[in-house]
């Protein structure tokens, strides 16, 4: 029924240079994300704020699609133009997250599954008739001591791919996001070990339920050393690392691959993807959809005045044209004076 749109926006999504932004935080995440700066998480500061993100001047040049929360997807800008509606007029895509958070997995203890499928369909059919044409589902999988249990890549794979399903018979292109956290202590050959067999869980499991590959967009965590890892692989490395695995475990099928930042901190977060495109050519595009990769910035410079609106959205723009410049593996270190020289 929805073919050639889905297809379509997958395309859209990945298109040559361009990546998505990631708006979506919830209500507490964004709460630690204002504390940061010393301003109050209120509806309307949040609003504003989200304008911010939404109206950067030239955006579209490098951004294919947002994905909004769903207190965002409901507000509007400041002339009442609802935000699906901005981004129309801007050629930018909407889309919406639609899981609703990570909880505690019964019978594995320090492990997580993400919730949300009941009522999904439903909430998928109001999304679209807001303007969403894609959505997000983000499952997370700690490494540990003894884990990633197989129980728990098993569960996540299974929601991930139930949401993927019923997207599709919405209308809705589903972006897939099985985040491998970066959290702990284990080296990037561990990495690399739970990341592929997360993978090869999820595609079964997309396999399984019957979902279209043509019509899908995978989200997908970098193979990096964890975080408190006393040896750090380097940029090449890490790239390496990445490509390797992705080639074992995701189909060529798949019309793009997008990259999640998880912590990475924004030039950190570009180089690592403009490596993985000077190591190409690669079976897919390669791009980003960042959060705080693209947003810390702006939020640094925002600091909730609405007289720092203009140099926020530049900040924003700046780490936009960047990361497209990374897409294309033309990103160097140098570019990045540019914002100094604006």
């Amino acid at each position: 029924m929805y073919e050639r749109e889905l297809e379509a926006t997958a395309a859209a999504l990945v298109a040559k240079g361009k990546g998505i932004l990631a708006i979506d935080e919830s209500t507490s995440t964004c709460k630690k994300r204002f504390d940061s700066i010393g301003v109050e998480s209120t509806e309307e500061n949040r609003r504003a704020y989200r304008e911010i993100l939404i109206t950067v001047p030239g955006g579209a040049q490098y951004v294919s699609g947002m994905i909004l929360f769903d207190e965002t997807i409901r507000q509007s800008a400041a002339n009442g133009t609802p935000f699906p509606l901005a981004l129309k007029r801007q050629g930018i895509l909407t889309g919406i997250k639609v899981d609703t958070g990570a909880k505690k997995l019964a019978g594995a203890p320090g492990e997580k599954v993400t919730e949300g499928l009941d009522g999904l369909r439903e909430r998928l059919a109001e999304y679209r008739s807001m303007g969403a044409s894609f959505a997000k589902w983000r499952a997370v999988i700690t490494i540990g001591e003894a884990i990633p249990s197989p129980y728990c890549i098993e569960v996540n794979a299974h929601a991930l791919a139930r949401y993927a399903a019923l997207c599709q018979e919405a209308g809705l292109v589903p972006v897939v996001e099985p985040e491998v956290l970066m959290d702990g202590k284990h080296t990037i050959e561990r990495s690399f070990e739970v990341t592929e067999v997360t993978l090869h869980s999820v595609f079964s499991a997309l396999s399984l339920q019957r979902v279209v590959l043509e019509h899908m967009v995978l989200k997908a965590s970098m193979v990096i050393s964890g975080s408190e890892c006393p040896e750090q692989a380097g940029v090449d490395e890490v790239a390496k690392q990445t490509l390797r695995c992705i080639k074992r475990a995701v189909p060529a099928a798949v019309p793009g691959i997008v990259f999640l930042s998880g912590g990475q901190g924004p030039e950190e977060a570009t180089a690592h993807l403009n490596a993985m495109n000077l190591m190409g050519p690669n079976p897919w595009p390669l791009s980003f959809s960042y959060g705080r990769a693209l947003q810390e910035p702006a939020l640094k410079t925002w600091k909730g005045q609405a007289a720092n609106a203009a140099a926020a959205q530049k900040a924003l723009y700046h780490r936009e044209k960047m990361n497209s410049a990374a897409c294309l593996g033309r990103y160097t270190a140098q570019m990045e004076q540019e914002k100094a020289a604006a």
